[in-house]
């Protein structure tokens, strides 16, 4: 065991402006979150408005998945390297245009060069949202401030489908991403009036040119290969789903061996380090898992609304808003009871709640009220936000403040590459029990459910390890 000191924190309180810094970054992060799941209900509409095939049109949603999988690994460096501020108004202004080129596309290119401009902008809000959460809150506030993030990260997911399908309803695809321009230009101009961060940046490290490619390659892969099993169920398409699975995995073994041997010249494209301690491997690991339960969710779920119980996609998107808006709710408090109590009492009951949906939802009829289907996706939604908040505090708060983008880069990458994995879990599970040729029926749902549920078992056992006490200064890497 070696040991390496924490650096304490040089900030005994929160500066002045930090509320209205954390404040804009969370809402430019709520629209830009947002945004990444509204595409999948208008697909349908896409598909007869440009005229192309359903497989054409997906790719605006894993095009959007693969540009987030590159850029995301890549924002250790860039955090270390430019300014917050530099930063943010880079990857707002990155978004809006995306957003205006989307919403005048005149064809399909056009509109996927529009969501890919996009995800640029996006893949970046999420770690420096983190990041600077942790350079500006001090330690005994950070519970509360990072229970806000939780909006950002699992809110927006569960309420964008709704969003998509209430626009749809009465206008055109196009205004999705009218309505959002205005308010996106809105936060651009919030943040260049009012965001001011002290630069505290470390020595930036020389770009390893062999790392960029590495990580493109191995996330990407894996990414694109999962989206391809969730896509179908089986990944047979032309391109086989093991291809770029394999490819991808073996980037990444490479990937990580080479930035293990840099961590030792202190010039790591993104520094592996923050899995040397114990806390932040562990809350990482229940954080995977628990979005593979929540992307699974709200892919199954209104499957299951849709196919086997005949009710309308608005009814499908609405079943996920009421959890949604508690989950939003309770961060903040999550947030505070953490920084008096610590993880494990909040960690423990979480998922708890969370496995107990899972197996209320492979209990699922063909006659099951509506009721029912909004209790349990409440009751799993609050577990979630039991589990998340303190999760990530504890992950990130045992780092030293140099390795602060780092390991927030490490946790929003995961996060994407744990909801395509969810996603082709549960689907390849439906898929393989359903006894309608594939298509979503009642027995493959409950296989689905099932399976979920199972993780959820192995949450509750691996959440007993959680930390009793909220983080201190002072805590060491574990080898």
């Amino acid at each position: 065991m070696t040991t390496q000191a924490r650096e304490p924190s040089t900030r005994d309180r929160a500066p002045s402006s930090a509320n209205t810094v954390i404040a804009i970054l969370v809402g430019s992060a709520f629209v830009m979150i947002l945004n990444e799941t509204i595409m999948s209900v208008a697909l349908p509409a896409l598909i007869a408005d440009l005229d192309i095939t359903a497989s054409t049109a997906q790719w605006l949603t894993s095009g959007f998945l693969l540009t987030m999988a590159v850029v995301i690994p890549m924002c250790g460096s860039l955090l270390q390297r430019f300014p917050a501020r530099g930063v943010y108004l880079t990857s707002m202004a990155l978004f809006c245009v995306g957003t205006l080129i989307s919403a005048v596309a005149p064809g399909f290119a056009v509109l996927l060069a529009g969501r890919i401009v996009q995800a640029c902008g996006t893949a970046v809000m999420v770690p420096l949202l983190m990041t600077t959460v942790m350079t500006l809150i001090p330690l005994e506030r950070r519970g509360q401030t990072m229970g806000t993030i939780s909006i950002v990260i699992a809110v927006a997911p569960a309420i964008g489908p709704t969003l998509s399908g209430i626009i749809l309803g009465s206008l055109s695809w196009r205004w999705m991403f009218w309505i959002v321009l205005p308010i996106a230009a809105l936060a651009l101009a919030a943040g260049a009036a009012r965001l001011r961060v002290a630069d505290e940046r470390q020595r930036p490290t020389p770009i390893d040119p062999v790392s960029i490619p590495l990580s493109a390659v191995g996330f990407a892969g894996l990414v694109f290969g999962l989206s391809l099993i969730g896509e179908s169920g089986t990944g047979d398409q032309g391109v086989p789903a093991w291809v770029p699975i394999v490819v991808g995995a073996t980037a990444l073994v490479i990937f990580g061996f080479r930035q293990i041997r840099l961590q030792r010249r202190e010039r790591a494209f993104l520094d592996l380090r923050p899995f040397g301690y114990q806390r932040f491997s562990l809350s990482l690991s229940l954080v995977i898992l628990g979005f593979m339960a929540l992307f699974g969710a709200i892919i199954m779920l209104p499957l299951y609304v849709q196919d086997v119980l005949g009710e309308s996609a608005l009814a499908a998107g609405l079943v996920s808003l009421p959890g949604g808006i508690l989950m939003g709710a309770a961060g903040p408090l999550v947030g505070r009871i953490y920084d008096r109590l610590g993880a494990r009492l909040l960690v423990i009951p979480g998922s708890v709640m969370l496995c107990a949906s899972l197996w209320g939802y492979a209990t699922l009829s063909a006659t099951s009220p509506m009721w029912e289907i909004i209790g349990l996706q409440t009751v799993m939604m609050v577990g979630l936000s039991m589990m998340f908040t303190p999760l990530m505090t504890d992950a990130l708060g045992v780092l030293p403040e140099s390795l602060y983008s780092h390991g927030s880069a490490i946790l929003t990458t995961l996060q994407q590459v744990a909801g395509a994995a969810g996603t082709a879990l549960f689907i390849t599970v439906m898929t393989k029990a359903s006894v309608s040729g594939g298509a979503p029926d009642l027995p493959g749902v409950r296989a689905a459910f099932t399976v979920a549920a199972v993780l959820g078992v192995v949450v509750v056992i691996v959440g007993l390890f959680t930390g009793r006490r909220p983080v201190t200064a002072g805590a060491s890497p574990v080898h």
